[in-house]
């Protein structure tokens, strides 16, 4: 049974303008909640801390250089860009130090100046998660700073090369670490509840980039309470590090779709001219998706682009959780997304596409007063049975998704047998998303 196609589509009004002016106010009310309460929190730990702790002019030089040291970092990798989306940029080595060696309240304040730096100066975001991060960070920061006080009291005796001032200061790292990615991760589930936990904690290269942060901000600390001029020496080997890890993530940008984070198109048909021809000497089933958001105009139309991106997001989101890790996921373009099945035949293929149909049927992205959804169709073609290599398969599931929106939409569609049209197989659209 085949439930209607629909997309709730409301007509712009005051409060989706007042959305599109305020990112933050178009987000689910309990990310809403969440994120300023973080903030508020943050907020409140800087004025207890201010006027609990004595500012020294020692700890304010301090705090200076290692911030200018943070400020160095970034120009000398401005340049460079910084991909979209999550990216890690080696600032801890800058941030840790400040929570071991000075009081708290410096822990808190560290990451505004270096967020606002990067807004200005890197890549400008929207205001609310430069506002989430300064106050995760420093809220880590100062739980960090607030232990390594506490268990080694004189922050000088870090750099007495003594065994339990250093084993502190490796415990409080990763305090620092596990509480930042916690808080930035609740964020994330909460603004897609569909998403699973291990998608927004960690994996294996997330686990070996905090590893390289924790000893650098370590070795900072060290370095720094020797003696404060020492810094011209630790700076450019961490400017060099952060140059080259920024340098990976461009080119790993440089293959996934800037809006969802998927395979672009041209990646997306690299892997899958691997996948076919491993599939080909092996003999194994595979099968390909073409998947369209069904009306997604009337979503841009009624709602705006920044809601309409919101949706692309959503689906991608949901694709990527109900599927394997090792199907090939992608973009194609627009409101159109891909998808390679290794290993499935037509039963599986069939099977797959259903559950994503029916899953993003049950998804909804919040706006200020009302819940959008949307229903997709879906073209699926089978190797050996629709064609053998990848343009025969995109052009079958091209076409079997044409007549699943003449059918009426909210539906897959898989021909019997191959119906592969003359002439290119289907490209990215450029169709305003």
């Amino acid at each position: 049974m085949v439930a209607p196609s629909h997309t709730s589509v409301k007509p712009r009004d005051g409060v989706t303008t007042l959305a599109g002016r305020w990112p933050l106010l178009g987000q689910r009310r309990a990310l809403v909640v969440y994120l300023c309460g973080v903030v508020a929190l943050a907020l409140a730990a800087i004025a207890f801390s201010a006027t609990t702790s004595v500012l020294r002019w020692s700890d304010t030089l301090t705090f200076a250089a290692l911030m200018a040291c943070g400020a160095v970092c970034i120009e000398a990798t401005r340049r460079l860009g910084m991909p979209a989306g999550v990216a890690r940029d080696l600032l801890s080595a800058w941030w840790l130090p400040v929570a071991m060696l000075l009081p708290p309240v410096y822990a808190l304040v560290a990451p505004i100046p270096l967020q606002i730096l990067l807004q200005k100066r890197v890549r400008e975001t929207v205001v609310y998660r430069r506002v989430f991060s300064s106050a995760a960070i420093g809220l880590s920061g100062c739980a960090a700073s607030v232990l390594f006080h506490a268990a080694v009291g004189d922050p000088s005796a870090l750099s007495t090369g003594r065994g339990w001032p250093i084993l502190v200061a490796i415990a409080c790292a990763v305090l620092f670490t596990v509480l930042n990615t916690g808080l930035i991760a609740v964020a994330a589930h909460t603004a897609n509840p569909d998403s699973r936990w291990r998608e927004v904690l960690w994996d294996r290269e997330s686990l070996t980039l905090d590893a390289v942060e924790l000893c650098l901000g370590v070795i900072v600390a060290i370095t720094c309470g020797i003696n404060l001029t020492l810094l011209v020496l630790a700076l450019p080997p961490v400017v060099l590090l952060q140059r080259s890890l920024l340098h990976a993530q461009l080119q790993a940008a440089a293959r996934t779709d800037a809006k969802t984070g998927l395979l672009n198109a041209a990646a997306w048909q690299r892997e899958a001219d691997t996948e076919i021809v491993r599939a080909r000497r092996t003999g194994d089933p595979l099968a390909v998706l073409i998947i369209d958001i069904d009306h997604f105009k009337r979503v841009n139309d009624s709602y705006g682009h920044l809601i309409g991106d919101q949706v692309l997001v959503g689906v991608a989101t949901t694709l990527r959780s109900q599927l394997r890790e090792y199907d090939v996921v992608g973009r194609f373009g627009g409101e159109e997304f891909v998808v390679l099945l290794p290993g499935a035949d037509t039963t599986e293929a069939r099977r797959v596409a259903e559950r994503l149909r029916s899953r993003i049927g049950r998804m909804a992205v919040p706006v200020e007063g009302s819940m959008i959804s949307v229903t997709i169709s879906a073209g699926v073609a089978v190797m050996s049975v629709h064609g053998n290599d990848l343009i025969e398969l995109l052009a079958v599931a091209d076409l079997a998704l044409y007549h699943a929106k003449e059918l009426g939409r909210d539906r897959i569609h898989l021909p019997t047998t191959s119906s592969a049209p003359p002439g290119p197989p289907p490209g990215p659209q450029d169709a305003p998303s």
